[in-house]
């Protein structure tokens, strides 16, 4: 099956929606430097924050050429877990790539925004003197991967590529390969570095660059991400023979405290912080909730959920994992059914592969509970991810189904509702509510 990114500027041209978008803003926080952080070169210059040593703060910066597409950000959930695609997700991907020959075929080159992009970016320095690329905290997977010198050239669409033979801290791992392979049978792979990462102030000086040597057609279209740093556990780290750890497993030590939080934010960049927890960050107190860390994810359990502000709690334990780089919230067919059936006009859509409402339609608030008493809220608004139609009539659900992926995901339309706290000195998440725009 062809990569499902480089089919989606067809999908624009019959027919998708675009919306406009403002241009990247914001710069990363710098901390104080600390053993082994440091206050930043020029890149970081003029981003410097009053934070403690041996901490971090990052803004993420808008990727322009982000346009949500609901049935491919849920192909891309099934592809990255390896999981093939439900019929009727794999008959969309199909048609868009007939409608991409019929185009082909006319001699019709579209030059549009890509749906299948990341919508937030984090700004990293890799090297000596810094070379500076923008890439994708992705919380549910562990390996630290860019373009490089070594991708081939037919290969890069404008992304910034990380070259070895410019860094004179650069030192090539003897024997190390890697390759990551996706559900629709594209993958990437190539040979590994040690270097100088800094990130938001922290460095660290041999950290495992995973130098792409080959990548699939969806990351080529994915113009303005230069790559993926993965947040996970070390147990699921692709390099071989010997697995690498994560830059936050390498960064523990000089942290003040081994933990990372995560706000993420509707319509606006959010923050990374590393090493310390903002307690202006959120509202009330934080619960937290024991990691089931031996699958290598941040994995854990909902004891249950509520639709609606006046709905009654419907004990039903939800196991999933906290993942920043899954755009929807993937959860069990029966509690999927159960709120859209609260919602006028819903209806699982075959030609989406998901479920569809009007895009006027009220839609309830979803509480998901933590612990044994705290929940956090995430707005109706947030569960309307996107139009599946020119018009803006019909609009793909924030919420679907975890079917076939072996656990439930709690992705960005559940985490941008939260204050998170991933805490791997003690295995465990922590959860708060906050502000929301």
């Amino acid at each position: 099956m062809p990569a499902l990114s480089a089919l989606v500027a067809v999908l624009l041209a019959v027919g998708g929606v675009v919306d406009a978008l403002p241009p990247r803003i914001g710069t990363p926080r710098v901390s104080s430097p600390s053993n082994n952080t440091g206050a930043g070169a020029s890149a970081d210059a003029g981003s410097k924050r009053s934070t403690p040593p041996g901490t971090a703060s990052l803004t993420q910066i808008r990727n322009p050429s982000f346009i949500p597409n609901g049935p491919l950000a849920l192909a891309k959930a099934y592809s990255k877990y390896g999981q093939p695609l439900p019929p009727d997700l794999q008959a969309f991907i199909d048609r868009i790539h007939q409608q991409a020959q019929q185009k082909r075929s006319t001699g019709s080159v579209v030059t549009t925004p890509q749906q299948y992009d990341v919508e937030y970016l984090t700004p990293v320095t890799i090297g000596t003197p810094g070379q500076n690329l923008e890439i994708d905290i992705d919380t549910g997977s562990s390996d630290f991967w860019v373009f490089s010198s070594e991708t081939p050239k037919s290969q890069v669409n404008g992304q910034t590529c990380y070259n070895p033979k410019k860094s004179s801290t650069a030192k090539k791992l003897d024997g190390a390969t890697w390759e990551i392979e996706y559900g629709d049978g594209s993958s990437s792979s190539g040979d590994v570095y040690l270097d100088k990462v800094k990130m938001g102030g922290l460095n660290f000086s041999s950290q495992a660059i995973e130098a792409a040597t080959r990548v699939s057609d969806e990351f080529t279209e994915d113009t303005n991400n230069d790559g993926l740093m993965g947040l996970a556990f070390g147990l699921i780290n692709q390099v071989r023979p010997q697995k690498q750890k994560t830059f936050f497993e390498n960064l523990q030590p000089s942290l003040d405290k081994p933990l990372f939080t995560a706000d993420l934010k509707s319509g606006a960049p959010g923050h990374f912080n590393f090493g310390y927890i903002d307690k202006n960050a959120y509202t009330g107190s934080i619960t937290y909730t024991p990691v089931n860390s031996t699958q290598g994810f941040w994995m854990w359990t909902s004891p249950g959920y509520t639709i609606g502000a006046s709905g009654k709690f419907k004990s039903s334990p939800i196991q999933g994992i906290a993942d920043t780089g899954t755009t929807l919230l993937l959860l069990p067919s029966s509690v999927v059914t159960a709120y859209y059936k609260k919602v006028s006009g819903a209806g699982y859509d075959s030609s989406n592969s998901g479920y569809v409402f009007p895009c006027d339609a009220t839609l309830p608030s979803f509480y998901v509970s933590v612990g044994d008493s705290a929940r956090i809220k995430i707005p109706g608004q947030y569960m309307s991810y996107a139009p599946v139609d020119s018009q803006g009539q019909n609009c793909f659900g924030g919420m679907q189904s975890d079917d076939g992926i072996g656990f439930s995901i709690f992705g960005d339309v559940f985490l941008k509702a939260a204050f998170v706290v991933f805490d791997a000195g003690k295995e465990r998440l922590g959860l708060a509510a906050k502000k929301l725009p």
